[in-house]
């Protein structure tokens, strides 16, 4: 009697696997039933637990590694029962595909993130794919208008070089524009003359300076001639006193002159400039147009023309308005220039009369007649800042 308890309690030691699930002898036909037809959940919920479950779990095997036999405890080999084809037929209970199962497990687990979408990373490299062709194709079609217009204004250049093409001149225009390149250059050479006085009348004033210091140690330490070199060195140091003074008008002359040459006509000859090329390319597309008006009046013709007259008014537009900004400019170019130099060559006049006159109260009544201000001795020199 005991034998037999004992044999029965042995066959009732199942392992559990570790998810919990506890399988007996008598479920290895019930889980045969459910693979033909039966439902697991009923067959799961008439399992019996034969032992304590924490120390199955301890020393259990695992559910993957093991075998369902049916037909009771040691039955024959052939009606093994994979695990898999459970898990299979569970999740065909619960209407869930084996495939979709694990997809669902796996997307349960804790840890696990959903792979990104690649929807944006598809996307913004043919975004940047076209954004760059659209940049490629403006910086195309700008070479090609450049590449057509330096052709067009070429032919015209030469044609006109080699007396086969017309040109559109204004004389009026034309004549005070020559006027004024002539007069540049003139003030131009003004400019430099007078630098070039600046230049060696500082020499002279730093010489009469040095002269003045040497005649004044000598009169103290020559008592037999201490009055002669006395004189001397009084007078060398009213005539570097006075050079000064001239030096400071002489540089007030050349920086307006300066200014006159270098910003106010550069500015003008540089829109007279733009005028130019205005005009060359006004005559340029003249020329275009008029050669495809006394061709054929094809529809292709008449396209051509349509463009070309469009292309045409674009320039002569261009062209009246920068010959309007010259003429304006001209103008107040020539006010500007005498009004200038009717103050800066007073100025030069009655500084160096003053001056070479011996009289220094006349040149310094000059410079404050016209607001020169006399930069203090040693100020020409850079500061320790733009020496850095």
């Amino acid at each position: 009697m005991t034998d037999s308890i004992l044999s029965k309690a042995a066959t009732m030691e199942i392992p559990i696997n570790s998810n919990g699930d506890s399988r007996t002898a008598e479920d290895d036909s019930l889980e045969q039933g459910a693979q033909i037809g039966g439902s697991l959940d009923e067959i799961v919920g008439t399992l019996p637990v034969a032992m304590d479950l924490q120390q199955v779990m301890v020393s259990g095997p695992n559910l993957n590694e093991t075998s369902i036999v049916s037909g009771g405890y040691g039955g024959a080999a052939e009606g093994i029962i994979p695990t898999s084809s459970i898990k299979d037929i569970r999740s065909k209970s619960r209407g869930i595909t084996p495939s979709h199962s694990a997809a669902s497990r796996i997307a349960n687990q804790p840890g696990h993130y959903p792979a990104p979408s690649m929807h944006h990373s598809n996307s913004n490299p043919m975004m940047s794919e076209e954004a760059t062709r659209g940049v490629a194709v403006e910086k195309f079609d700008s070479v090609k208008k450049w590449s057509i217009n330096t052709y067009k204004c070429t032919k015209q250049m030469f044609s006109e070089r080699f007396g086969r093409g017309t040109k559109t001149v204004d004389l009026e225009l034309e004549a005070q524009i020559d006027v004024l390149r002539e007069t540049k250059l003139k003030y131009e050479r003004i400019l430099r003359l007078a630098r070039e006085l600046t230049n060696h009348f500082y020499n002279m004033v730093q010489t009469q300076q040095a002269l003045g210091d040497t005649f004044a140690d000598l009169s103290q330490k020559s008592p037999e001639l201490q009055d002669e070199f006395g004189y001397n060195a009084e007078t060398q140091r009213l005539l570097c006193k006075n050079g000064e003074t001239l030096l400071g008008a002489i540089n007030f002359f050349v920086s307006s002159i300066n200014t006159l040459v270098n910003k106010t006509m550069e500015d003008t000859l540089m829109t007279i400039k733009m005028y130019e090329n205005a005009r060359l390319e006004f005559d340029a597309y003249r020329t275009d147009l008029e050669e495809l008006s006394a061709g054929p009046r094809d529809a292709a013709a008449m396209v051509r023309i349509e463009m070309a007259q469009q292309q045409y008014q674009i320039h002569k537009d261009k062209y009246e308005r920068l010959r309007s900004d010259v003429t304006i400019k001209l103008k107040f170019l020539e006010e500007n220039k005498v009004k200038v130099m009717h103050k800066q060559l007073l100025l030069f006049h009655n500084a160096i009369s003053a001056y070479f006159a011996g009289n220094q109260q006349q040149l310094e009544q000059t410079l404050r007649q016209f607001n020169v201000k006399l930069k203090p001795p040693g100020s020409d020199k850079p500061s320790w800042l733009e020496e850095q």
